[in-house]
């Protein structure tokens, strides 16, 4: 195939041949063509793996509902199981009170008949009034030893159902325990997603560290010495928090009841007579508060944010060097349950 004129190239002898910018042209044709190839399968495989999770949320929620019901229906049998427990539990006693009154009676009318009859010994003759009196105490006798096995046997039926009824308690007890250890699983998984978010958000950033469950501010990235007013560097480094909290609260199921704590503390070093706040319990709850107001005004839904100021009280370093002051001087963040 002969090229147009323009694309031709002559040699020094008048020979042509084929110019290397269009094979180069055409490589970098085939190399975007590959891309392409590649982002659309890319597309296609997250589309699919979006699509398996919503599955699996509405799966979930379903399953979180059905919980929810059972352990409605189980707090109202174990409510009503303890009001009939109380009801049999004063049947029994009065069954035991009525039963030791007969019994007293009957050993008052034992000892009675036991004088009757030495009485009767000492004579060797019985009159018709003794007679009488012997048969209506062992008609008596006979009448309390049959009145008192019915009442045992009234003592030992309740006793019975009782030992029943504490049995079907510890059974709800029992299965209301597992449905809260399920709810602290759930709520466990969603603060690990939670701690992996804020890890990956924060990075390797200064003046912030992970202790335990908690994410640990330094209060001098925050705040301005002696202040309870956020910086803009401070609220700039707490808006990605915000953001990852919000996106949070739309995906953590309703029926989970969950908070986020802010804790504020100070170092041991006393506030001066001249100071704005008249202690470090005040400075470290009003820099608690202001981080509780700023995460409101980035979209934070306010019953799920808890401040608290813990003043000195908690240090987490030793010591009352410049370095062990700045680490004690801290802002504490933590997913928890209400």
């Amino acid at each position: 195939m002969s090229l147009p004129a323009h694309l031709r190239i002559r040699d020094g002898e008048g020979g042509e041949h084929w110019p290397g910018f269009v094979d180069a042209l055409a490589t970098l044709l085939l190399v975007i063509i590959f891309l392409l190839a590649v982002f659309v399968v890319g597309q296609y495989s997250l589309s699919k793996a979006l699509t398996g999770r919503d599955e699996q949320l509405a799966d979930l929620n379903a399953r979180l509902s059905e919980l929810a019901e059972q352990l409605n229906i189980a707090e109202s049998e174990n409510a009503s199981l303890t009001l009939r427990i109380g009801s049999l539990t004063e049947q029994n006693e009065n069954l035991s009170a009525a039963n030791a009154q007969l019994t007293q009676t009957l050993d008052a009318a034992q000892s009675r008949l036991a004088e009757v009859s030495e009485e009767l010994a000492d004579e060797r003759e019985l009159s018709r009034e003794a007679q009488i009196s012997m048969a209506l105490l062992n008609q008596q006798m006979l009448g309390l030893r049959q009145e008192l096995a019915t009442l045992n046997a009234a003592l030992e039926a309740s006793e019975a159902r009782e030992a029943e009824l504490e049995s079907q308690i510890v059974n709800l007890g029992q299965r209301l325990n597992a449905a809260l250890a399920s709810q602290v699983a759930r709520l466990a998984q969603y603060r690990s997603e939670f701690f992996g978010r804020l890890v990956e958000i924060l990075g390797n950033r200064s003046g912030v560290r992970v202790v335990g469950d908690r994410f640990v501010f330094e209060t001098d990235v925050l705040f301005d010495s002696g202040s309870a007013e956020l910086s803009e560097a401070g609220k700039e480094s707490l808006r990605p928090i915000a953001a990852a909290i919000v996106q949070l609260t739309d995906e953590i199921p309703d029926d989970l009841d969950w908070i986020l704590r802010v804790d504020g503390h100070t170092d041991p070093t006393p506030i001066g007579p001249t100071a704005r706040y008249a202690s470090n319990w005040e400075l470290s709850t009003a820099r608690a508060l202001s981080v509780i107001n700023w995460f409101e005004a980035l979209g934070v839904p306010s019953d799920r944010l808890m401040a608290a100021g813990l003043g000195s009280n908690h240090p987490i370093a030793e010591g009352r060097t410049a370095l062990a002051n700045a680490r004690n001087r801290r802002i504490e963040l933590k997913l928890t349950s209400r």
